[in-house]
């Protein structure tokens, strides 16, 4: 947690997000949390990450815990964007380890009370972090019986990563995602705690989670979570391993280690001696009864979405309690934010994400309702009066149709919104769909490399407004299922299709497609950016050129404006093409990739960036604390030394973007 909190507890970036006087729209989970002024959330960071290194040495061990765990859970209640379940499991381990006995041996405590210094640990301490890790797991993998995991729709591109490439030697890319991706993680996760707690099977199971957590590390984004995982593997093994490891160190190192005697009896253990010295104290019993009670809740929290309605979506409760690792994947296609002025009825729109620092409000109604509200109270700064705000969120989970998530007509600042009941502007997933999935997948496969597809459903009375861009020459439009209406909005025109038919969609003018079937229409967009295909083109062939031009093959020269291509200046006076120049980037770009793939290339790199976050984090948290000392500098003085704490070094050249990209229809 003391590498945790730089990185994903975000102390390298604290500025940007808790900077004083930024407008910014929160997401607490208790409405009344707010952030401190910036100098403060320092010191309260530097308080969290001196509990961590407390724990970690046993170094006044109570007080650290204290130290990391009030300020740890602040901070995760204070934004809910930030959510998610290994978050959520470090405070869990926080909370148990305030009330274990974890600094009995190898800690500074125990140099100075020798009461401590190796001694025993009561079994109830061993049996409350093996139960956490064991309901981690197993809960996992009953969430993973859903039947998206189960039929492979869940992590359907997983497959594609180059550390599936073993797999794919003798498997087919569908069936690496059906039996390696999701059954075995489904088969991992059932039985990792079973396996881990019996000592026969052990050494195989500490096997494969050690190579299925390496194998996430590089697979997710998810910090420190993996080597987390990694840690807890030795919680099942035998309580005198560090002691059996430590005995192989040569006898100069072990007298620098801890003791590989036999740790001495400790009062907070039960030895199972009668009478009124060998009998269970009040504490013990207390401590039992905790331990059954913590596990139950544990055991019941991931199934409690029938009491917090009012957080439940397509998926039940907020994300980050409930073990459903990687279950569900959402691809947003679009969203829309519209105002409209309360007094003179004047609308407009808000790129989405304004006032926010991040995208999980798209997906969950708790957070748009908190959204609208704090845009409410944004607005009228702006001279929008009394501001309705409505959402048109599009998205698509585990390859499913892009759907609706909420009620586009629905005025969210004033909609009813209770954590205890169903949100009723919240529109329902349409799971009836489902089975259409492998037909998408069929009709993805019959398209050629230069066309894409977007698949829509929408409800009846609804209709969806869309911008095809003017790089996108090639677009129609497919009825999958009911009937809708198609209004060319520029030439004032309608048409009717039906389930099979298809119109092809004017570039760069704006449509409205309504849904007048009784239910749900289903519809596809078929896309060639003919802008991007055209550029390709060209790119290959200016390379095939050169090719010829170097092997002799051919027989005109080469303009003056081509002699690029040959590694030769241009000609004064002659401006470079710019498809020439797109082409010598793209061949730079390739170049600087083959030298940079090796593996020490990558390592240099990561050393680099973690120094450089690290180096950040220090010297923020100083000034910090130097200005709650001292008092601030002028503002130019400040800025300087944020400046000299923001310092990277030589910045690497980042490769240019390649234009006329291809994207989908703007929904």
């Amino acid at each position: 947690m003391a590498l945790d909190v730089p990185q994903e507890r975000g102390l390298g970036h604290l500025d940007q997000r808790y900077l004083d006087g930024l407008e910014v729209c929160r997401f607490p989970l208790l409405p009344f949390l707010q952030p401190l002024p910036l100098d403060w959330m320092y010191l309260l960071y530097t308080i969290m990450f001196l509990g961590a290194l407390g724990i970690m040495l046993g170094c006044c061990y109570r007080l650290s815990c204290v130290a990391f765990l009030c300020p740890y859970w602040y901070l995760l209640l204070l934004d809910k964007t930030s959510w998610n379940n290994h978050s959520y499991l470090y405070g869990l381990l926080g909370f148990q380890l305030a009330l274990l006995g974890a600094d009995r041996y190898g800690s500074v405590d125990g140099l100075f009370r020798r009461q401590k210094q190796n001694a025993h640990v009561p079994l109830w301490n061993y049996t409350l972090l093996r139960a956490q890790v064991f309901i981690v797991y197993f809960i996992a993998g009953l969430k993973k019986l859903d039947a998206d995991w189960v039929g492979g729709f869940s992590m359907g591109t997983l497959a594609r990563h180059w550390l599936f490439a073993p797999f794919r030697l003798v498997l087919s890319e569908e069936l690496t995602s059906r039996l390696v991706v999701h059954g075995g993680g489904l088969v991992l996760d059932l039985s990792a705690g079973f396996l881990l707690f019996f000592d026969a099977t052990r050494p195989l199971a500490l096997i494969f989670v050690t190579y299925f957590h390496c194998m996430n590390s590089q697979l997710f984004s998810i910090g420190m979570f993996s080597y987390t995982m990694l840690a807890t593997n030795g919680l099942f093994c035998r309580p005198e391993w560090p002691r059996g490891l430590l005995a192989r160190c040569p006898p100069w190192l072990q007298g620098w280690l801890p003791s590989t005697k036999p740790p001495q009896p400790s009062p907070d253990c039960h030895y199972g001696g009668r009478g009124a010295r060998g009998g269970l104290r009040p504490r013990q019993h207390l401590a039992a009864a905790f331990t059954i009670l913590y596990v139950l809740e544990q055991l019941f929290l991931p199934y409690s979405h029938f009491i917090t309605q009012g957080y439940n979506n397509w998926t039940n409760g907020l994300y980050g309690y409930s073990w459903d690792m990687m279950v569900h994947s959402r691809f947003h296609q679009h969203v829309k934010i519209t105002y409209r002025d309360g007094l003179t009825g004047e609308v407009g729109y808000l790129k989405p994400g304004a006032f926010t620092q991040s995208r999980r409000w798209r997906d969950h109604a708790d957070m748009l309702k908190q959204y609208s509200a704090c845009l409410s109270q944004l607005l009228p700064r702006y001279n929008i009066t009394q501001p309705q705000i409505y959402f048109d969120v599009w998205v698509s989970i585990n390859e499913r149709f892009q759907q609706r998530l909420v009620d586009p007509r629905v005025d969210l600042v004033r909609a009813p919104w209770s954590p205890w009941t169903p949100t009723p502007w919240l529109l329902p997933l349409l799971v009836d769909l489902s089975p259409w999935r492998q037909r998408l997948q069929e009709l993805e496969a019959q398209l050629d490399g230069h066309t894409d597809t977007v698949f829509i459903a929408d409800f009846p009375g609804l209709h969806l407004e869309n911008f095809v861009s003017e790089d996108l020459g090639n677009t129609s439009l497919r009825v999958l299922r009911g009937k809708v209406l198609v209004e060319l909005v520029d030439q004032q025109q309608n048409y009717s299709l039906q389930e099979g038919e298809g119109m092809q969609l004017p570039a760069g003018q704006y449509h409205k497609v309504h849904t007048v079937s009784p239910e749900p229409s289903c519809y596809m967009y078929l896309y060639v950016n003919t802008t991007a295909l055209e550029l390709e083109q060209n790119l290959t062939r200016l390379w095939e050129l050169r090719e010829r031009a170097r092997n002799g093959t051919e027989q005109s020269p080469l303009p003056p404006e081509l002699r690029p291509l040959l590694g030769e200046p241009p000609p004064a006076g002659i401006a470079l093409d710019p498809v020439v120049s797109l082409f010598l980037r793209r061949e730079q770009r390739e170049q600087r990739r083959e030298q940079e793939s090796s593996l020490a290339q990558r390592l240099r790199r990561f050393l680099r960036r973690k120094f450089f976050l690290f180096r950040r984090s220090a010297l923020m948290t100083l000034i910090a604390l130097r200005n709650l000392a001292l008092g601030r500098p002028s503002p130019e003085h400040l800025a300087q030394e944020v400046a000299f704490a923001s310092w990277r070094g030589e910045e690497e050249a980042r490769p240019e973007t390649d234009g006329g990209a291809q994207r989908g229809p703007e929904l």
